[in-house]
């Protein structure tokens, strides 16, 4: 239990002083929104990276099966949900409020840089968390760091197609709780990642998310870069795309008019009086 121990340690250190820093930026966040996404990116990347060394090294360094990776998986997606509400650390969640006209490109460019930023600063942060290689399990780690497992294990066009099928999902999913309680939404958007986590764990992972996926496996042999970005960067994108046109029946960015569901009134006028006026 030492390693599990170990690792808690670490992830309430990371979410402590990403929560910390939040709520110092909370002042300023419309000039300096771009910052609490760095900040929500690296927390992600951080944690998910402890989380990826229990899955791969944890059942025999520590013993500790795919229960607790999922466990952790779970608490980690809703604790980092809770405390950075407003912010995605996600490029595409980003993209997709651009194609919303809900942020302006600037706004974007500068959210989708700074997420790349934290997330390859999480990379930095644990790898020099596993070089303290406080239990058996980082110091194999710490080993395994210079030739790691990629995880993209299926067919380049496959992961593609499956990284869109989740994106797509999540972002339908999505759309739809986003103006439900957060006692119901941040529950079922958690447990539809782990889930994706879960079902990906062969073919690609389920990153669903383009800085996080670059963080945790485009640094890793067996692909090209531009392989990892037509699978990580263009299936997520891609797949949010579908999602929001298929919510919306549109994309507010490039169509005016809704493409696919007709415009109901929302006001009914009763049958009654129809037939008043007629008669009048």
């Amino acid at each position: 239990m030492s390693g599990l121990n170990t690792s808690l340690a670490y992830f309430f250190i990371v979410i402590g002083l990403s929560a910390l820093v939040r709520v110092l930026l909370a002042r300023w966040r419309r000039r300096l929104g771009f910052l609490i996404e760095l900040i929500s990116a690296f927390a992600l990347a951080g944690c998910r990276l402890e989380i990826e060394t229990i899955a791969e090294v944890g059942q025999w360094a520590g013993a500790l099966g795919p229960d607790v990776t999922y466990t952790m998986l779970f608490i980690a997606i809703a604790i980092h949900a809770i405390i950075m509400q407003g912010v995605s650390g996600n490029p595409a969640a980003t993209v997709m409020g651009f194609l919303q006209k809900e942020i302006g490109v600037v706004a974007m460019l500068l959210s989708v840089a700074s997420q790349f930023l934290g997330a390859f600063l999480g990379l930095l942060v644990a790898g020099k968390y596993w070089e303290m290689e406080l239990t058996d399990m980082h110091m194999i780690k710490n080993l395994m760091m210079s030739e790691c497992s990629t995880a993209l294990r299926a067919p380049m066009l496959h992961g593609a197609v499956a990284e869109a099928i989740s994106a797509m999902t999540f972002y339908l999913v999505y759309l739809v709780l986003r103006n439900r309680t957060q006692l119901l939404r941040i529950p079922i958007l958690a447990l539809l990642l782990t889930f994706f986590a879960y079902a990906g764990s062969n073919y690609t992972s389920g990153f669903v998310n383009p800085s996080l996926a670059f963080a945790l496996t485009f640094n890793c042999p067996g692909h090209t870069f531009s392989e990892y970005a037509l699978v990580y960067w263009l299936g997520p994108l891609i797949g949010m795309t579908l999602g929001l046109f298929l919510y919306l029946g549109n994309i507010p960015l490039m169509f005016n008019r809704n493409l696919l569901y007709s415009k109901k009134s929302r006001f009914r006028v009763p049958k009654g009086k129809n037939s008043e006026e007629k008669t009048n």
